[in-house]
């Protein structure tokens, strides 16, 4: 493999790191040769899977409006689009992250990735990072990592951070909320958006989960804000991402119904309109006091709110009867829609009752819940969402959201008498339609209700209703999206298109539902009674009662090829016969084989079904065919299809044999409609490319011909932050060689690199493993160190980074880091030998859970450690670059000022080492790394924004608190004060504590505290060296002892106090100071609450911690 110094040759040969595109472009404006050889990768958006020449209308995610992607420029005014895609536009403006829990099926952020890949800017002025998880045990770690990360910038503190994901995600983030939540005073504003989709176990279909986000919502003290409808999605997005300046908010809404319908809303606020309400209402709080409880705070959010949009929302919102007797408490989108829509119309009659739609559950305000229920109520029924069946059939359990009506109802004087509240529960499976919801509202009033009556919201004279049936791989199954987007584009209409996927039914079953009308249509439920039914495959039949839900006299289109009308007889089966006639159906039969245009081109046939729809459905649109051409085909291919169509399409007259019905025959009750299982069909699946494994040779031709292979050199193309190259000058022990801690001071020249730095900020030091280990894994792995190999980059996966797999292994790969479980389930694919596969499935699932702690833990296992442990699973080094995770940089505390030290940067460092089980000396990468770098050498950095910034005034007094290592910001601060002095300016005293073990082994930087205190710069020196002396003393111990002085420096004075060190002392020393506020308020016979003014220092940012 060659010495260490051949490695380093590879690096100059390398220059700093080859970068080029995939397909071996570059993004620039001028165009580049294209290199010879090697395919372009296609998008597998834009990828055909057939010759056909037809532009085919197919669908991208049934979360896209018409399935199609759009535009965020085109997100404004009157525009079809989903809840989905709106949710996702308020998120993407507003935020500064998106953290994703979307299940790959559900979509629930693919708009959003398309911007963000687009490098489309917020409102914020930069790119929308989106970021892809997993969800399984402690997901949301990451999203709390990045929050209170030292790498974030603190200048961003006050940008919301967003989360996509689904009800069935909400378990497994559970204690990452319950973090959040404790510690939101010092985060960013964090909202939700979840989609109430999960699985049902056992019952094989998707199911609207509520439940879920209430008792989440309710335990860990979050707020929680629901849509209604989709017209409304896009302003309770916003509204809920505006609440989560007050506390951590989800947003709920349905993910499987009113997220995905495509349908015309009128008001869309585009980026600047979200921009400037959400600046505007949070400018409401400012005036109010700041003991405002949270639900005040809520209540004034939303009035304000509602002024700028000229919106009347409220936190719970009453319709019906203004003397109902009898009301219904309901939370969650469609339970609200048909609700409000059926008890209006039951009202409109003189039936005497009303509903209350939850819209704010979380603060739940008891007196605006009262305040929206007519005094005349007797009896209030609560629909409340539990988990299942059993829970339903459980009598000594209830819904959340009945507890809380109850409460308010019980203890409230509006009523001489209270009014009883029932508990009405239903289980996540159950749907609900107008019929159902106005039978539960009848049977409130005691009247007896007729189970075969259909209640019906729609006039049939007022919308066209169209459904579609058809199977996942059929040729037609997109027409219906192609007909949608047709009629869509008439102004003087609405049209609403929503589809069911249902793969247990014939391998994939879809059914599209159209709605068109002159008004705006909520309807979040199947059609009951449609115009036209479209039937492309006959077995649809077999397994659900498609006709039931054709009106009295409809139109119904069977496409059947090769059938003669003898033929239509006994393929259709008998109860299908017998419902055509009962119901005086008119039948056409479409065959494709009759069509010259459908047997050459397989696609034709979508073609073919729009127009036969249109013959039937709407023949004055015919001729908007030409219209229908520029969506999914070509003017030639339509005309052809037309002229077919006389001999593809027939009506079938019905004999009236059809309605004798055949006493021998099974009859089977079939339901309505399918349940929805999915969103797409069942997935093919698809070989991964492997990553490419270069040569010499094609380095070589990437560095002479740069251009045209797209070559670019950078410092670490693999890092995503700005690096500088800087010198080490200095590197010094600060402790004894005998004492057990090796804490050192390093001092780096900064040279020509340009690094700039502020007080108070970290230095990330992007590290490299040692040599010797990387060279001991290379040869027991059986690796070449000298390959070359070419990874796709960390941040775009269409730049490709070339490395020799030394190098890599190096500077990339955190090959010695701590593996997480999804490692060993990665790796388990690999393992060829069975009793392995199954010890690595084993750690990564929840059964290995006390293995896999001893060995993260105790054993401090490595990644090297498990491949080389496991022989059988051997992945290749580009599958390793995959599932090993990447090196991260290491941050520590600037300890110098560049004020008085223009060309260096120091930092203190303590190394990190353990001696595990096997006896090894164990350390920390980065550590370790900086303490055995010698005099010159060269290292790779970058700078991380700090809370740790200096007062405003010079005269503000610091109140410091170090341990350790903690320390070494506060060096920073005492030399840019010391300077000020020399300078002749006023400056605030300084009070530092510092603490650590002893004073002979720890007083890091001793005798410069000493000095500066000999100087006047420093006040008061608070040592605590708490191993010293028989009893511990510990640094809350020092300030306790100068309480006077705290007072005077903080509280007087309006000082600013800092800690920084490890998280341990941090109740005790927040306690010293509030023991001084409350000293120094009964000093003036003032009641102050120390806490609360805790909480407004932080504000202030006079109360500034970064403890790890």
């Amino acid at each position: 493999m060659g010495e260490h110094g051949d490695h380093m040759d590879v690096d100059a040969i390398l220059t700093k790191g080859l970068k080029r595109k995939a397909n071996g472009t570059i993004d620039d404006a001028k165009k580049v040769q294209e290199p010879s050889g090697g395919d372009v990768l296609p998008s597998t958006w834009n990828t055909r899977s057939n010759p056909s020449l037809l532009q085919k209308f197919s669908q991208k995610s049934s979360s896209l409006p018409f399935g199609q992607p759009t535009e965020f420029s085109a997100i404004s005014g009157p525009t079809y689009i989903t809840a989905q895609t709106l949710i996702q536009q308020v998120a993407y403006s507003l935020s500064d992250k998106i953290f994703s829990y979307s299940p790959e099926s559900f979509d629930l952020d693919v708009a959003a990735k398309a911007w963000a890949g687009a490098e489309t800017q917020n409102s914020n002025g930069y790119t929308t990072q989106v970021t892809s998880m997993q969800t399984r045990s402690g997901a949301g770690a990451i999203a709390l990592g990045y929050i209170f990360s030292k790498d974030f910038d603190i200048t961003k503190r006050h940008i919301p951070q967003s989360l996509l994901a689904s009800s069935s995600s909400l378990h497994n983030l559970r204690s990452s909320l319950d973090q959040l939540s404790l510690l939101y005073s010092v985060a960013n504003p964090f909202v939700a958006h979840v989609a109430a989709i999960d699985y049902a176990p056992g019952a094989f279909s998707l199911v609207t989960d509520y439940a879920s986000a209430l008792t989440t919502a309710e335990e860990l003290g979050l707020g929680l804000v629901s849509s209604s409808t989709a017209y409304e999605a896009q302003h309770m997005a916003l509204f809920s991402t505006i609440l989560a300046t007050i506390l951590p908010t989800i947003h709920i809404y349905d993910g499987i119904n009113v997220g995905r319908e495509t349908l015309r809303v009128i008001d869309i606020l585009n980026q600047s309109g979200l921009k400037n309400i959400h600046t505007n209402v949070l400018k409401s709080v400012l005036g109010l006091s700041k003991r405002a409880d949270v639900e005040t705070k809520t209540t004034t959010l939303l009035e304000a709110f509602n002024s700028e949009l000229g919106t009347a929302y409220g936190l719970f919102e009453y319709h019906g009867h203004s003397s109902a007797e009898h009301a219904m408490v309901v939370f969650g989108s469609v339970e609200a829609s048909l609700s409000s829509q059926v008890t209006n119309k039951l009202s409109e009659s003189g039936e005497k009752v009303g509903v209350v739609n939850v819209r704010v559950y979380r603060p739940f305000s008891e007196e605006a819940f009262l305040k929206a229920l007519p005094a005349s109520v007797k009896t209030i029924t609560v629909l409340g969402q539990v988990s299942d069946d059993a829970a339903v059939a459980d009598a000594s359990s209830h819904s959340n959201l009945f507890e809380d009506v109850l409460a308010a109802a019980v203890f409230s004087d509006k009523w001489s008498e209270s009014p009883i509240v029932i508990d009405h529960k239903y289980a996540r499976s159950e749907t609900f339609t107008p019929t159902s919801i106005s039978t539960i509202l009848r049977q409130l009033t005691g009247k007896a209700v007729d189970d075969s009556e259909r209640f019906a919201l729609t006039s049939a004279s007022s919308v066209e209703q169209y459904t579609f049936w058809d199977v996942e791989d059929s040729n037609g199954v997109s027409a219906p999206l192609a007909i949608s987007k047709l009629l869509s584009t008439d102004s003087t209409m609405n049209v609403v298109l929503s589809q069911t996927h249902d793969n247990c039914i014939q391998g994939g079953t879809l059914r599209t539902d159209i709605r068109s009308s002159k008004k705006s249509i909520e309807a979040n439920y199947p059609i009951e009674e449609a115009d036209v039914v479209v039937v492309s495959d006959l077995k649809i039949l077999q397994d659900v009662g498609v006709l039931k839900n054709i009106k009295q006299g409809g139109r119904l289109i069977v496409k059947l090829a090769g059938a003669n009308d003898e033929d239509v007889e006994k393929k259709l089966f008998s109860a299908v016969r017998n419902e055509i006639q009962f119901k005086g159906l008119e039948l056409f039969i479409l065959d494709p084989t009759l069509s010259s245009a459908a047997e050459k081109d397989a696609q034709a046939e979508t073609i073919l079904v729009e127009i036969a729809f249109l013959k039937v459905a709407k023949p004055d649109a015919l001729s908007s065919s030409q219209r229908l051409a520029s969506i999914n085909g070509n003017a030639e291919v339509f005309t052809e299809i037309t002229a077919d169509l006389e001999k593809a399409l027939r009506q079938f007259e019905v004999p009236e044999c059809w309605s004798e019905v055949d006493v021998h025959a099974e009859v089977r009750d079939l339901a309505r409609t399918i349940k929805s299982s999915s969103f797409t069909g069942f997935v093919k699946e698809e070989t991964e490319p492997a990553a490419l494994l270069s040569t010499w040779q094609s380095a070589a031709k990437g560095l002479l011909f740069k251009e045209a292979y797209g070559t670019q050199s950078s410092l670490r193309p693999d890092l995503p932050v700005k690096t500088y190259g800087i010198t080490v000058q200095e590197n010094r022990r600060l402790t004894p060689l005998t004492y057990d801690r090796n804490i050192f001071h390093i001092e780096f020249d900064l040279g020509q690199s340009g690094l700039k730095y502020e007080i108070g900020e970290a230095l990330g030091i992007h590290a490299e493993n040692d040599i010797g280990e990387v060279d001991e894994f290379i040869k027991l792995y059986g690796l070449n160190g000298d390959d070359l190999v070419e990874l796709p980059s960390r941040e775009d996966s269409n730049v490709l980074d070339a490395r020799t797999i030394f190098q890599s292994l190096v500077q990339n790969i955190d090959i010695f880091g701590k593996p997480p479980k999804r490692f060993y389930e990665a790796l388990a694919e690999f393992a060829d030998d069975e009793a392995e596969r199954k010890e690595l499935l084993a750690l990564g699932g929840p059964e290995g859970a006390n293995e896999f702690q001893r060995r993260a833990e105790v054993d401090t296992i490595t990644y090297a450690d498990i491949l080389l442990e496991f022989k059988s699973a051997h992945p290749s080094f580009n599958d390793i670059a995959k599932i090993v995770s990447p090196m991260k940089r290491r941050e520590y505390s600037i300890a110098s000022s560049q004020m008085v030290n223009p060309t260096t940067v120091a930092l203190m460092v303590v190394v990190v080492a353990w001696v595990d089980p096997k006896g090894r000396d164990r350390f920390g990468q980065a550590t370790r790394y900086l303490s055995q770098l010698p005099i010159g050498a060269k290292v790779t950095a970058s700078v991380k924004p700090s809370v740790m910034k200096l007062p405003a005034k010079d005269t503000a007094p610091l109140i410091m608190a170090g341990l350790g290592t903690g320390l070494a910001p506060f060096r920073a601060f005492v030399q840019y004060r010391a300077m000020q002095k020399a300078q002749g300016k006023e400056i605030g005293s300084i009070l530092l504590y510092m603490g650590s073990r002893h004073q002979r082994e720890e007083y890091l930087y001793g005798e410069e505290w000493e000095a500066y205190q000999d100087a006047g710069v420093i006040t008061l020196l608070g040592r605590a060296f708490s191993r010293d002396q028989p009893q511990k003393i510990y640094i809350q111990d020092r300030m306790r002892q100068t309480i006077p002085e705290i007072i005077k420096a903080y509280i007087k004075e309006e000082g600013a106090f800092y800690l920084c060190g490890p998280t341990w002392p941090v109740p005790d020393v927040t306690e010293v100071l509030e023991e001084a506020i409350a000293l120094d308020a009964k000093s003036l016979c003032k009641k102050v609450d120390p806490r609360k003014e805790i909480e407004r220092l932080k504000e202030d940012l006079r109360y500034v911690l970064e403890v790890y």
